[in-house]
């Protein structure tokens, strides 16, 4: 099934430039993706199969930085899709895309129903170590990871601010939000400089870490690993933020958090005053992108927040 401004032509196209001109399309699915590409699964007539993001007729620069960041991981040894090919659209191809490597697993969340307990706090211990050997790369300054140079910063507050500030002012038109919470956020947001300082150096994060965008599958011996980290939006960063991240969402249980701090301890701090407000901002984020369905949970990592400052 596709949509009718994706042509069979176009895949065809894009399949045999990197199967050879002998390959043909067995069989198209979509997979659950982004709102402005179409995500789908190819499976050739040979049994070859790949994960195609394509946005047709856009000019989406999104799959080059993705196909960098996939690459950046992969030479850390970090399990992620091989990219095949990208292209960002021109007049004379006016498709984005990006090819990459089919691989095999199911969800984090689905890969839970599957294990029994100890199956899956080993699962999450195999998650810290993946977590741990991202987070281990470090740079001299703040950034995201692009093709191409962009800004650097030396202050990860600055940096934070660099990536928060537009969404927060994004967040805070929300009808739904309340005039109080509102002055409780800009409280908080001007005293960031002091409440996120820490001793630790930029650290590559994966900054989208949650059950949707894990791949996980038992090995040969049934102990179940996880296969991919997907969906990457890469940046030198302070890695409690990741670690914010997940526990706030549930993707990490104890389990992750005794193995992870054997590679990188979390200090006191982190869960008095950081935590909170790293997870006030990820709310923030969501109130941004989804508005009213997260403005009460947003109220409530807020008064946790609050408490802090």
């Amino acid at each position: 099934m596709l949509d009718s401004d994706i042509s069979w032509q176009v895949l065809r196209r894009i399949v045999q430039g990197w199967a050879g001109t002998a390959a043909e399309i067995a069989e198209v699915q979509h997979l659950e993706g982004g709102g402005v590409n179409n995500t789908l699964g190819i499976t050739t007539t040979t049994n070859d199969r790949a994960v195609l993001k394509i946005s047709p007729h856009r000019v989406n620069r999104d799959f080059e930085r993705e196909a960098h960041q996939l690459q950046f991981m992969r030479d850390l040894g970090v399990p992620v899709p091989r990219v095949y090919a990208y292209q960002t659209a021109t007049l004379e191809q006016p498709d984005s895309y990006l090819l990459m490597e089919y691989m095999d697993g199911v969800d984090l969340a689905t890969a839970r129903e599957q294990c029994d307990a100890q199956q899956f706090e080993r699962l999450q211990c195999d998650l810290a170590e993946v977590l741990a050997r991202v987070h281990a790369k470090t740079s001299d300054a703040y950034h995201r990871v692009t093709a191409t140079p962009g800004p650097t910063f030396d202050s990860w507050p600055t940096f934070f601010h660099h990536v928060y500030d537009p969404i927060w002012s994004e967040a805070q038109k929300d009808p739904h939000l309340p005039a109080k919470a509102r002055k409780q956020v800009n409280k908080i947001h001007e005293k960031l400089d002091r409440l996120l300082q820490h001793g630790d150096a930029p650290r590559l994060v994966h900054w989208d870490v949650w059950a949707t965008n894990l791949l996980a599958a038992p090995d040969e011996n049934g102990n179940w690993r996880i296969t991919a980290l997907l969906d990457p939006n890469c940046k030198f960063a302070h890695a409690e933020a990741e670690i914010a991240y997940m526990e706030l969402f549930h993707t990490c249980t104890p389990a992750f958090l005794k193995a992870y701090t054997c590679h990188h301890k979390l200090r006191d701090d982190y869960h008095r005053v950081r935590k909170p407000i790293y997870q006030l901002y990820d709310m923030i984020d969501h109130v941004a992108l989804f508005s009213e369905q997260y403005v009460k949970p947003m109220l409530q990592t807020l008064e946790r927040a609050s408490a802090v400052v």
